[in-house]
């Protein structure tokens, strides 16, 4: 694109030292643009990442709660024979 934009500019009679200058300009600042917002944005690889690590930490939070439920009924069971 920087070479398009430098003809664009060179054929409408710019000197090429300004046409070169102009054209790097406009290539920075896409540059900077999309820098920028790749700071801000997620990828693909990252949603999946997290997913990943989300999925992980609801089967351990599943696991914990089923030892808690499992020691609960017998503690329950426990102290039902207990008063019995």
């Amino acid at each position: 694109m920087e070479l398009e934009i430098f003809e664009a500019l060179t054929a409408a009679n710019v000197p090429v030292d300004k046409a070169r200058s102009a054209a790097e300009s406009i290539k920075k600042e896409i540059n900077d643009h999309y820098s920028l917002h790749a700071q801000q944005l997620a990828t693909r690889r990252d949603l999946e990442q997290m997913k990943s690590e989300l999925t992980k930490q609801m089967m351990q939070m599943q696991a914990d709660l089923t030892k808690w439920i499992i020691a609960s009924l017998f503690a329950g069971m426990g102290a039902i024979a207990a008063l019995v």
